[in-house]
């Protein structure tokens, strides 16, 4: 029995995209819910968030879903880490957020958004802890808290389970994120013992997926090493065009460095959306090129 990654982009929307359990069990084991406030129904969302006038950016992340009372929670899995990751997932925390509004409705309506970010990427190299939570708080007294938007991340390369002892079923997530799929034909025991963990194992056994839903799944993987080859390569490149931007302004240089970039890229046959991902410039300017 061969089993599918399940970091890649078809297998995780399959398992956490289509199995309101299986999300809703994901997002209680990761996210930071004060005690009684676990999450107890979920419906799912469209992924694509459309601005509300044309002019405006537009975004679709892999994952969205809300609970009954209106909380809602963003999943997104990232293959390799960008400087602008981080700023794409609070555009979309923010936009989620604002868009929960129409005019006329009083800002006592909103709820908290919750996005849960999944990197296969080390980007805080220079720490020892794998999970990163960011909300809003008094610089001086962390106990005031302004609510709305909570992300957190986690660097999947540095989790290991010995190093979370009270949340077993965050380690038992995490190991299948970690320890299923690729090269591996089994799958650790204790991981069968849950039930959930279970399903979300047998949703990525190789045998229940079409040839075109296979063709699919490699064709992911090669783009993912192209991304990487390129990543490598723009950060070069932006490390060059901050040297040159020194005397030609700062911001010129990153300019033109993220143009040179993505003309390479779109050559290549990568999409715009993947592009922008990588360089930070808007789909316009890329198919502009």
């Amino acid at each position: 029995m061969r089993y599918l990654d399940p970091k890649a982009d078809l297998t995780f929307k399959k398992v956490f995209g289509e199995h309101p359990d299986l999300v809703m069990s994901l997002l209680n084991a990761l996210l930071p819910l004060e005690p009684g406030r676990e999450i107890t129904s979920i419906e799912y969302l469209a992924p694509e968030q459309a601005p509300r006038t044309p002019t405006r950016k537009n975004s679709i992340v892999d994952v969205k879903c809300r609970e009954r009372d209106g909380r809602q929670f963003i999943v997104e899995m990232q293959m390799e880490w960008t400087t602008e990751f981080k700023q794409r997932v609070m555009f979309n925390a923010a936009k989620a957020y604002v868009n929960q509004l129409d005019k006329g409705d009083r800002f006592s309506n909103l709820q908290p958004v919750y996005s849960l970010n999944l990197v296969n990427d080390i980007f805080e190299p220079d720490k020892d802890e794998f999970y990163h939570y960011y909300r809003m708080v008094h610089e001086r007294h962390s106990d005031r808290v302004i609510e709305g938007l909570h992300l957190v991340f986690v660097e999947l390369p540095k989790f290991q389970p010995h190093t979370v002892s009270d949340k077993k079923m965050m380690v038992l997530w995490l190991r299948f994120l970690t320890e299923v799929g690729g090269k591996s034909q089994t799958v650790p025991p204790e991981l069968l013992e849950n039930p959930e963990v279970q399903r979300a194992v047998e949703i990525v056994e190789e045998s229940g997926y079409t040839p075109e839903e296979m063709a699919g799944y490699d064709k992911f993987w090669d783009d993912v090493r192209v991304e990487k080859a390129f990543i490598n390569e723009a950060e070069y490149r932006y490390a060059a065009g901050l040297e040159k931007g020194r005397a030609e302004g700062e911001a010129k240089g990153r300019h033109e460095a993220a143009i040179d970039m993505a003309r390479s890229m779109k050559a290549a046959g990568l999409t715009s959306d993947m592009i922008s991902k990588v360089t930070g410039l808007d789909n316009s300017i890329i198919d502009s090129l």
